[in-house]
């Protein structure tokens, strides 16, 4: 996701190739969304959340935020503004102040790399926007959506299921219930697919919104869904 929020552009766990390991990407890139970036937000560093080349496209000057225990593998990639967060920190990025929350989910870099939690990020300014990364639910997201106007939440991933420590749209709409955002906006779906089966699989690419938008009205009635395509815009200003 790339939120554009009081003059800075905070992008999240860029995954910008065309194809990583086995996946490949289902739609079409334009790299001038990405060329302005004051800042990279991290949530874990599985490869397709942490995926170097994306990083290197941006620059080795783009300030990367990462979870503790994940610096040191991008400086020894040559990234040289590397800040690394635990759970409650803060940072400021220019007008903004990101706060790092815990995320349900192993961050770990398998299968032999550094071991690292997994963080999400609320980012405070003239809204308060909470990135969840990957995470299943967990108690403490009634503290997070305190005031929160916007959460982007992960309902699926690559595959026909989403996997232990992630939301389906089941369990994405009951976090919901916690969070208790103005709106939501589902994320970590239909962009990748398995080389070679997108279509025996295209149902994963298209229908988990859906799913998501229908468990939501009954469980958050209160919160409004707007579904996004990879690629498509939202513009806060005409909804808050």
């Amino acid at each position: 996701m790339l939120l554009d929020l009081d003059g800075v552009q905070l992008l999240t766990d860029p995954v910008l190739r065309n194809r990583v390991a086995h996946l490949r990407r289902q739609v079409p890139l334009d790299p001038s969304q990405y060329a302005n970036i004051d800042a990279v937000l991290v949530s874990h560093l599985h490869f397709d959340h942490l995926d170097l080349p994306s990083l290197e496209r941006l620059g080795r000057e783009v300030p990367l935020v990462v979870p503790r225990g994940g610096g040191g593998l991008l400086k020894r990639r040559g990234f040289r503004r590397v800040v690394e967060m635990e759970a409650g920190e803060e940072i400021q990025v220019g007008a903004l102040t990101v706060c790092a929350t815990h995320a349900e989910h192993d961050g770990a870099r398998l299968p032999f790399g550094k071991e690292a939690v997994a963080l999400g990020y609320v980012v405070k300014g003239s809204c308060r926007i909470y990135f969840a990364g990957d995470t299943d639910i967990f108690d403490d997201m009634a503290e997070i959506g305190c005031g929160l106007d916007v959460a982007l939440v992960p309902i699926w991933g690559w595959g026909p299921s989403a996997g232990t420590g992630h939301l389906d749209p089941r369990r994405a709409a009951e976090a919901l219930r916690l969070l208790r955002p103005l709106l939501a906006v589902p994320i970590h779906w239909g962009t990748f697919a398995p080389l070679g089966l997108s279509r025996i699989w295209s149902t994963f690419l298209v229908d988990p919104p859906e799913t998501f938008r229908r468990h939501a009205a009954e469980r958050a009635p209160e919160v409004e869904v707007y579904v996004l395509g990879p690629g498509e815009t939202l513009r806060l200003s005409s909804l808050l």
